[in-house]
């Protein structure tokens, strides 16, 4: 139940901080923020692919719903990381890509 709490932007308690770190700075970082995203999104395209229409419009509906929220995180992964870190008080490293935050 606490995975899915997690995936779905909830804090996990203080005992789980060490992981939380290691989750979100490690390597593959990305990857996991992804793999979270799929997991719960797919589940809910399926759901949007049962709602009564035309097969064409549900499987266009479940695929945009699905593409579209995809391509939201992979543009905004940094930010989200950055806000899981302070959600969880932990220290916000430097993103290399986005350039060093004004002195």
């Amino acid at each position: 139940m606490r995975r899915i709490r997690y995936a779905a932007g909830f804090r996990l308690p203080e005992e789980h901080r060490s992981w939380v770190q290691h989750d979100l700075t490690d390597a593959g970082w990305r990857g996991r923020i992804l793999a979270r995203h799929l997991a719960l999104m797919v589940p809910l395209c399926v759901l949007l692919g049962l709602l009564p229409a035309e097969w064409g419009i549900r499987v266009a509906v479940a695929v945009l719903a699905l593409l579209g929220s995809t391509f939201v995180v992979v543009i905004n992964f940094s930010d989200i990381r950055q806000a899981r870190l302070r959600q969880h008080g932990l220290p916000v490293p430097d993103d290399p890509q986005r350039g060093h935050p004004p002195h």
